[in-house]
Order: structure tokens, then sequence, then C-alpha cells
């Protein structure tokens, strides 16, 4: 099993559509990808934080998931509101 733990900052003012967009991706991800086990948008203490929580069944999961249309059109889209690359950790579950 794999985790991912992405973290983004948002651009100041640009929370609500970043939100929008992010929300409709969590969505796309979690009716189109079987092997994606858990995908959440969560908001950090900071307003301008945002994290997705990932968990996949195995790597083939995760390339399904990065080259899914869904992803790369809305990641896009998501990303004239971000500031900056986002911050990934990549995990293996080892118990």
């Amino acid at each position: 099993m794999l985790s991912v733990v992405a973290k983004i900052k948002v651009k100041e003012g640009q929370q609500a559509q970043f939100e929008e967009v992010a929300r409709k991706l969590v969505t796309a991800v979690n009716a189109n990808e079987p092997g994606c086990l858990l995908y959440t948008l969560n908001k950090g203490d900071d307003p301008l934080t945002y994290v997705f929580l990932e968990r996949y069944k195995d790597e083939d999961a995760v390339k399904a998931h990065r080259g899914a249309d869904h992803f790369r059109t809305l990641g896009r889209e998501m990303g004239a509101f971000m500031d900056g690359p986002p911050d990934v950790l990549r995990m293996a579950e080892l118990a």
C-alpha cells in the first residue's frame, strides 16, 4: 500500500476558486479510480494551506491516477491558484 501527502499553498484571495476545482478532482478520483482507496482534501491551520491525503492499492494505481484525464485537466486548473509547486511526500506502508 502506498500513501501520499500533498501539501499545497494557495495564493491569497484564491482559496474559494482553488477549493471549487479541488473538490471536483476529489469527486472524480473517488468515482473513477478503484485503485485509490482514499483521496481527501483537507485544510490546514494556515488558511492558505491545503493537504490532499491519498492512499493507493499499489504503484499501478498511483500511475493510473497521475495519467487520468481528470487529474491532468483539473490539476492544471488548480495550478492557477497555487503559490508554487506542491510539497509531496510519498510513503510505503510497513505495517
